[in-house]
């Protein structure tokens, strides 16, 4: 007679517009096998979520779990959102539309499947593990490619009636400034994005402003990333350094408005431009944050830097999707 395996593990995933990646965690929350691999958004939504699924395959040998032993999976998506049925409405980065992530995924694995936003399941690894523990309210701004947002309200991730909230890179930052890729003019993004620097940073190595970045990767935006501005810094262009800054004050004049909304106890920040040029981003956004709040709400938060890197998103997705289906289950 076989022996039914106990559901006791959980899958968090990570889908971005580059690169994908899934972790198995054991009941206790620890990490038992990753696998990672580029997504690949052009061959199309029918072979992405088939490479979805193959991605989490192969997590699960490295864990040496079978995928009967799953409670649930969790799967950070970008781009608007169905929460409730579970699908990817559109991904610009990827070209994918009406995606049904999560009704694939429980096909494939025979267990529930829950979506969130990818920047509110960085957010919820964040307040469960990370630099937010057991805040009351954690709003996190993740400034990459675009400028990601997301909150956690005690103890829940803050969404929309059908889908998630918290676009703080289109917060309207002037009423007629550049074009976003949204299509509105004036969003934070379009100031302060790593694409927005990455262009303002081009132009000053162009006019001889930033020799150091101009040697290392030249004028193409394409190669001027978070990597390459944080040298730039270092070898001493200033030019660089006071575009990254001007950005900073921007994000902490808009989370001004957020916290005067909010009024949360954590500040986070994250993304791939903060992990390279964290003492800059925290100081700044501080700054310009406490010069703008509510004067009552001054004392009352801390802005702090994201810590799990990259894990934050396959962690808080697996924490978040134990999180609603058991809640669902007691309910």
């Amino acid at each position: 007679m076989q022996v039914a395996r106990k559901k006791d593990h959980w899958v968090g995933f990570d889908l971005g517009g580059t690169k994908m990646m899934a972790c198995v965690y054991d009941g206790d929350n620890r990490p038992k096998g990753t696998s990672r691999r580029r997504t690949k958004g052009q061959i199309g939504v029918k072979a992405g979520l088939k490479r979805i699924a193959a991605t989490i395959h192969k997590a699960l040998g490295e864990a040496g779990v079978q995928p009967g032993q799953l409670a649930g999976i969790g799967i950070g998506c970008p781009g608007p959102l169905d929460l409730d049925r579970g699908i990817m409405l559109e991904t610009p980065n990827l070209g994918w539309k009406n995606a049904a992530v999560a009704g694939a995924i429980e096909k494939a694995f025979g267990c529930p499947a829950v979506i969130a936003n990818d920047v509110d399941g960085g957010v919820y690894g964040e307040y469960r593990f990370g630099a937010a523990r057991k805040a009351r309210c954690v709003v996190g701004v993740f400034p990459g490619t675009g400028i990601g947002g997301g909150c956690v309200y005690e103890g829940s991730i803050l969404r929309g009636k059908t889908g998630s909230c918290m676009e703080i890179g289109h917060f309207p930052v002037t009423p007629d400034g550049p074009l976003c890729g949204c299509g509105r003019r004036g969003c934070l993004e379009a100031y302060a994005s790593r694409l927005a620097i990455a262009a303002n940073c081009a132009a000053a190595a162009y006019r001889g402003s930033a020799p150091h970045l101009l040697e290392d990767v030249g004028t193409d935006i394409a190669n001027i990333r978070s990597g390459a501005i944080a040298r730039a810094i270092r070898a001493g262009d200033r030019a660089v350094e006071d575009i990254v800054r001007e950005a900073a004050r921007r994000i902490g004049w808009t989370m001004a408005g957020v916290v005067n909304l909010l009024a949360p106890d954590v500040v986070l920040l994250g993304g791939g431009l903060v992990e390279e040029m964290p003492e800059i981003f925290q100081g700044e956004v501080e700054n310009s944050l406490d010069g703008r709040v509510m004067p009552s709400l001054k004392g009352t938060y801390t802005v702090t830097v994201a810590e799990l890197g990259d894990d934050a998103g396959v962690t808080g997705m697996a924490a978040w999707a134990r999180h609603v289906i058991e809640g669902s289950r007691r309910s």
